[in-house]
């Protein structure tokens, strides 16, 4: 790999696009990346989307090209900005990002819903829900369960948006640093990608919910992204400014910051995800449900 990668980045760099023959990785399953098989050594599909994501690239369809081996091509990801650029009204790149298309935000997105676990007619509210599209989760975590959704979200046109694919829900548009003092309290409250947003101080924001929002039995879900998207591809690894690469330790910081001052009040706390960290708390005297994969 120390030869394969500056020789697949340089040509990607040159040209925008590279191709390649290594021995197939169906051919060596069971064996480690490294090892050797007939046809050459083995690595496994991982390592080749891993490069692509490394490299800024987009891996494409396999060819065959002769036994036991294929042929991968590596395109460079088209000049984009970031989904921030556009901001998050419906217009914008945010409004096309459905994550549960992500299976492992799916999967993880409900244990945690379930990992909380409101009761029957419960109370969700959802912070800076943009569109809505992360509520689609729930009436697959509780098919049989009513729930009352009630969203904060800053921008109009967004929240208009997710009252369209939310008609049942009550949608208010308010700054999350001003809650709308009615709201009530919560069985269950989400707050995904939310937190490490410009003029969020999450400490605040945290006891407010917890001491204002939450009921006595309710649970809280929290997202951190660990990702960006590049030409419509998730791209692993929490950014910072001026990074070449990905620096988690902000992303650390603010998860354990967060865990720690929810365990510090009494709440089992639950790291779980990928490119999106979930945070999932639950009182300390609360039962772990059973059954929590989708």
């Amino acid at each position: 790999m120390s030869v394969i990668l500056p020789a697949v980045r340089d040509r990607l760099r040159a040209a925008g696009e590279v191709t390649f023959e290594v021995p197939d990785p169906d051919a060596g399953l069971g064996l480690y990346a490294g090892e050797g098989t007939p046809h050459g050594t083995h690595r496994p599909w991982s390592t080749w989307t891993d490069l692509a994501d490394l490299l800024g690239a987009h891996l494409l369809t396999p060819d065959r090209a002769g036994e036991g081996r294929v042929r991968l091509t590596l395109r460079a990801h088209a000049p984009a900005r970031d989904p921030d650029h556009a901001g998050y009204g419906p217009d914008g790149d945010w409004a096309r990002v459905n994550k549960l298309e992500d299976p492992v935000f799916l999967a993880t997105f409900v244990e945690a819903l379930r990992r909380v676990n409101p009761p029957h007619g419960g109370r969700v509210l959802a912070l800076g829900l943009n569109a809505g599209h992360e509520l689609d989760a729930l009436p697959l975590a509780f098919p049989d369960r009513a729930l009352t959704v009630v969203g904060v979200e800053l921008d109009p046109a967004a929240a208009q948006a997710a009252r369209d694919r939310w008609p049942q829900a009550t949608i208010h548009v308010a700054d999350v640093n001003a809650l709308p003092p009615d709201l009530g309290r919560f069985d269950l409250i989400l707050a995904l990608s939310l937190l490490q947003s410009p003029g969020v101080r999450q400490d605040v924001l945290l006891a407010t919910l917890r001491r204002q929002h939450l009921t006595p039995g309710g649970g809280v879900i929290l997202g951190y992204p660990n990702a960006r998207y590049r030409d419509g591809t998730l791209s692993y690894g929490a950014r910072m400014r001026n990074y070449a690469r990905p620096d988690l330790s902000l992303l650390a910081a603010d998860v354990t910051n967060a865990r720690r001052g929810l365990q510090k009040h009494d709440f089992k706390v639950f790291v779980t995800g990928k490119y999106e960290v979930l945070l999932t708390a639950i009182p300390a005297r609360a039962a772990t449900p059973t059954g929590l994969e989708l």
